[in-house]
């Protein structure tokens, strides 16, 4: 090699060399986890509304925030491990979207990581937050009032089969906060207008299954399914027995009457999603959970699925359908 082409390479290295330090030394990105009972192939819109949270407050992912998914599937039994984890490596943010459990994982496994949830029942009586003004503490979040409105949905589910009086409830008892306080109100709800209802608990693919031999037995004429990620995850199950069987039933979320379940009343979820996502955001620019009050939901959803109501041969009164947000086709 000659004197003048050694010289430049070794001077174009040179030049180099402070460009190659300064990307060294760029600070990673804040990584912020996600953790969630359902699965990745559920929540499709749902992450989009929590991107789209987080970028209302200035924070784009794979720009300036990494966003570590974890999705259990209803393996409560993982959120132990998996918060241990998170507090170890010291994660900027724990988003815990839609489960008590993990919220109250996350409060247990850190006092000093910011905790952002959105739970479907009382945050301060789950012991999460000081109250909902002033939450204290490490975190704060979304109250998506899942639980209280069970017994609103048990009544739109009698207006649609108005002659069924055996009903049947299924929960999860893995879930359970959520399952302790279903079980106490909506039984206690359906007494009072006449009806007589059966628990069932379900939290594998076979017990549900077995839920429905049950009810099968047991003549049962209608079913309210408690709110729970594992029944979401199980959607398109419950769907398919509930058409086999031809027993009329009530979700929480809209994917469940998507999916094919007669009808749904509950919170708007994406907008939960989203509002994580925006908290999230604002912790990540600098504000404390302990100064960001806790949010309430305030739009809930009413939705049947036309399809299904005539496979079953019920006959939607008008009166129903002027209340129902939207009629699935």
């Amino acid at each position: 090699m000659r004197r003048r082409e050694f010289i430049g390479l070794l001077g174009g290295a040179a030049a180099a060399w402070p460009f190659a330090a300064v990307a060294q030394q760029q600070p990673a990105l804040p990584v912020v986890a996600l953790v969630n009972l359902r699965s990745a192939e559920t929540s499709v819109r749902l992450v989009n509304a929590f991107r789209k949270g987080l970028d209302e407050a200035g924070c784009v992912e794979g720009q300036n925030v990494t966003v570590e998914y974890n999705w259990l599937e209803g393996r409560f039994d993982r959120l132990s491990s998996l918060m241990a984890d998170l507090a170890h490596r010291r994660v900027a943010v724990i988003a815990t979207v839609g489960s008590i459990y993990a919220a109250q994982a996350a409060k247990a496994a850190t006092t000093s990581i910011p905790i952002v949830f959105s739970v479907g029942d009382d945050p301060v009586k789950l012991g999460l937050v000081a109250s909902l003004a002033r939450p204290g503490g490490n975190a704060t979040g979304y109250n998506f009032l899942l639980v209280e409105i069970g017994t609103k949905r048990l009544e739109l589910l009698h207006a649609l089969v108005p002659k069924a009086v055996r009903f049947a409830m299924l929960v999860n008892p893995e879930n359970v906060p959520v399952a302790a306080r279903t079980l106490r109100e909506v039984p206690e709800a359906a007494h009072a207008i006449g009806l007589q209802i059966q628990i069932l608990n379900a939290s594998t693919a076979d017990e549900i299954e077995a839920a429905f031999v049950t009810l099968v037995r047991d003549q049962i004429e209608a079913l309210f399914v408690a709110p729970d990620p594992y029944f979401i995850s199980q959607r398109a199950q419950l769907a398919t027995l509930t058409a086999r069987y031809r027993i009329p039933a009530a979700y929480s979320t809209r994917e469940d009457v998507e999916a094919g379940g007669l009808m749904s009343y509950g919170p708007n979820n994406q907008e939960a999603w989203r509002q994580v996502g925006v908290y999230t955001g604002r912790i990540l620019k600098g504000e404390k959970p302990a100064d960001l009050p806790v949010l309430q939901s305030t739009k809930f959803e009413f939705l049947i699925n036309a399809q299904t109501a005539k496979a079953l041969g019920i006959e939607v009164p008008n009166s129903i359908l002027l209340l129902a947000d939207e009629v699935i086709e």
